[in-house]
C-alpha cells in the first residue's frame, strides 16, 4: 500500500532555488533538515523536495492544481518573470492546463479543473472539508 509520495526537484543555486519555490508555492518550506535541502507538504502526504544538485533536464511536467489558472498565471509572470505560459485544453480533457520552465530547466505546471463541483469533490477527498 502506498500511503505518501515524493518529489525531488534539482536546482544547481539552492539559495536561489528556495527563494523561487517559496514564491511559486507561496509560503516558507515546512521541513529544513540539512543545507542543500528544503520539503514542503504541498497536500497531506505529498511532499515536494528541493535538493541542490544537478537539475534533470526535461523530465516532469510536475503540475499543480489550481482553483484560477489565469490568476495563478499572472501572478507568476508578475513575481517569477515567467514568460513561456501558455494555456492549453483539449475537449475530452476535464481541465485546462499550462507549463512553463523554472529557472533551472525543471518543467512545472498549473491545472484547473473546468467543472467547479468536480474541483470542489476533489478538494474534499485531498485535503477534507
Amino acid at each position: 500500500m502506498i500511503f505518501e509520495l515524493t518529489i525531488q526537484i534539482r536546482v544547481s543555486d539552492f539559495t536561489k532555488g528556495q527563494l523561487w519555490y517559496e514564491t511559486l508555492l507561496n509560503r516558507k518550506p515546512d521541513f529544513i533538515p540539512h543545507d542543500g535541502f528544503a520539503e514542503w507538504e504541498v497536500i497531506p502526504g505529498c511532499w515536494l523536495q528541493l535538493a541542490e544538485g544537478k537539475p534533470s533536464i526535461q523530465s516532469g511536467p510536475l503540475r499543480f492544481g489550481v482553483p484560477n489558472l489565469e490568476l495563478e498565471k499572472q501572478r507568476l509572470i508578475e513575481k517569477l518573470a515567467v514568460n513561456d505560459f501558455e494555456v492549453f485544453s483539449r475537449e475530452e480533457v476535464p481541465v485546462k492546463w499550462a507549463t512553463f520552465s523554472d529557472p533551472w530547466g525543471n518543467q512545472i505546471g498549473l491545472f484547473e479543473y473546468f467543472d467547479k463541483n468536480e474541483e470542489q469533490e476533489r478538494m474534499k477527498t485531498i485535503i477534507g472539508g
